[in-house]
């Protein structure tokens, strides 16, 4: 059973969230959420057409036609600030039994690897590795690790092949 709200003016003294943030809030959850779980719904993984799959996709279930006006209507009205948001997720894995996030963007020429948590100096090469096996990106990074870049606790991995 729901637990009971309280009534209008019955807030006991606490601060609530104004209603429209609140919504903002759900909607932007809701968004992070749908693009989290459809991402590697739409192969190739890790790829600009991956991505313009899953906007395609979430145009036609939002009621747009196919046609390329209508695309682009609905890229407009997501406006580049959910985009952005969008896109990061969209290309973003975190892995919280490795205590690593990998950034992935096909746009960037490098693919970064974090920790997700504090770090104390530079990563581990096998731990990175294994990471980037796990979510499929080994195969399409440089293998030769003397061309991965250890940034204090960030290491960054080119692409071997340049991504459009």
């Amino acid at each position: 059973m729901p637990f009971p709200l309280p009534a209008a003016g019955e807030d006991g003294g606490m601060d609530k969230p104004p209603v429209a943030a609140l919504q903002a809030t759900l909607i932007d959850f809701a968004i992070a959420e749908l693009v989290r779980q459809h991402r590697d719904s739409f192969p190739p993984v890790w790829t600009v057409e991956s991505w313009a799959k899953l906007l395609i996709w979430l145009a036609l279930n939002c009621g747009c036609s196919g046609d390329p006006a209508a695309l682009e209507a609905f890229a407009a009205a997501l406006g580049p600030v959910l985009t952005g948001r969008m896109r990061r997720t969209f290309f973003e894995r975190e892995l919280v039994d490795l205590d690593l996030q990998v950034m992935a963007d096909p746009a960037e020429r490098q693919v970064l690897v974090l920790p997700l948590g504090p770090a104390a100096g530079a990563l581990d090469p096998e731990r990175v590795a294994s990471a980037l096996k796990r979510v499929g990106l080994l195969e399409r990074l440089v293998a030769d690790r003397t061309r991965w870049q250890a940034l204090e606790a960030v290491t960054a991995v080119p692409w071997s092949e340049p991504c459009a």
